[in-house]
C-alpha cells in the first residue's frame, strides 16, 4: 500500500479538485481514479485502496455500501447527513476503517480541542454562542465544522444539541436562558471557513477563532487521515484520532 492509491468521489467539487492537487504533491499516494456524478463507482474501486469522499450526503451510503463489500478505507468529508445516513455510516465502520469528520484541517480541529478545554475551564458561569461564515455556495447550515462545536459544548455543559442549540434569534425571545447555546451562520463572498467560539460572562470574554484561507488545509488533511487509516482495524474514527488528540 505504498503509495496509496485513492479514489477520489466527487472529484469535479472544489474539494475534489484540491485534494486531486494536493496528491500530486505527496509521494506516499497517488489518485488511482476519480469520479462524479454518473460514473462507475465499482469499477474505479478495483485500484484503489482507499477513498476520500466529498460529494454529496445521498451519495455517502452507497459509497460506504461499496467500500464494505471490497475491503476499501473510507474518509468521508461531506456534510449534512441525516440521522440514518449517520447510522448507515456508523454500520460500515463495524467492516472497515472509516474517518468521518466535520473539518479535516488541523487548525480546526486544535479549536475543538481547545473548546473542550476551555468549557470545561471556564464553566457554566459563561454564555455559549458558536458564529461561523461561508461562501454564498454552501448549501448546507450550519456547517458540519460548527455543528460540532456546538455538539462539543452541550458534552461539556451536559445539553442536548438539538434541544439546547437556539439557531439565531429574531424578535421578543425574552432573556437568554443559561442552557441555550446560540448558533449563527453568516453566509457571503468566497469565504473558505470562519468558526468562532464565543464565551462570554459579566466582566469578560474570551473568543476562539479559525480562519481558513485554502481549501489545501482541508485536501492534505484527509489524505493525511486516508494514511493513517490504512494502518487501522475496522472502526469509526475522526481527525482527533488521526492526529491523536483524542
Amino acid at each position: 500500500m505504498n503509495p496509496l492509491r485513492l479514489l477520489i468521489v466527487g472529484s469535479k467539487g472544489r474539494m475534489g479538485q484540491c485534494i486531486i492537487s494536493c496528491a500530486k504533491d505527496d509521494p506516499d499516494v497517488v489518485v488511482a481514479a476519480e469520479i462524479d456524478q454518473g460514473d462507475d463507482l465499482i469499477a474505479s474501486l478495483e485500484n484503489c485502496n482507499a477513498v476520500i469522499e466529498f460529494s454529496h450526503h445521498n451519495m455517502t451510503e452507497i459509497v460506504a455500501g461499496a467500500c464494505v463489500k471490497h475491503k476499501k478505507v473510507l474518509v468521508i468529508g461531506t456534510t449534512g447527513h441525516t440521522d440514518a445516513q449517520v447510522a448507515a455510516i456508523k454500520k460500515a465502520a463495524e467492516s472497515t476503517p472509516v474517518v468521518f469528520a466535520p473539518n479535516f484541517s488541523v487548525g480546526v480541529n486544535t479549536l475543538f480541542w481547545l473548546t473542550r478545554k476551555a468549557a470545561e475551564i471556564l464553566g457554566p458561569d459563561f454564555d455559549l454562542e458558536v458564529v461561523e461564515m461561508h461562501h454564498h455556495l454552501k448549501k448546507d447550515a450550519p456547517s458540519g465544522t460548527a455543528k460540532r462545536l456546538a455538539e462539543i459544548l452541550a458534552d461539556v455543559r451536559n445539553l442536548s444539541y438539538n434541544d439546547d442549540v437556539r439557531h439565531g434569534r429574531l424578535g421578543m425571545v425574552g432573556e437568554r436562558t443559561k442552557t441555550e447555546i446560540g448558533m449563527h451562520a453568516i453566509r457571503g463572498g468566497d469565504v473558505v471557513g470562519d468558526h468562532t467560539v464565543i464565551f462570554a460572562t459579566p466582566g469578560e470574554r474570551v473568543e476562539l477563532t479559525h480562519k481558513a484561507s485554502s481549501r489545501e488545509t482541508f485536501a492534505r488533511g484527509s489524505i493525511r487521515a486516508a494514511k493513517w487509516a490504512g494502518t487501522q482495524p475496522p472502526g469509526l474514527y475522526d481527525m482527533q484520532d488521526v492526529l491523536k488528540l483524542s
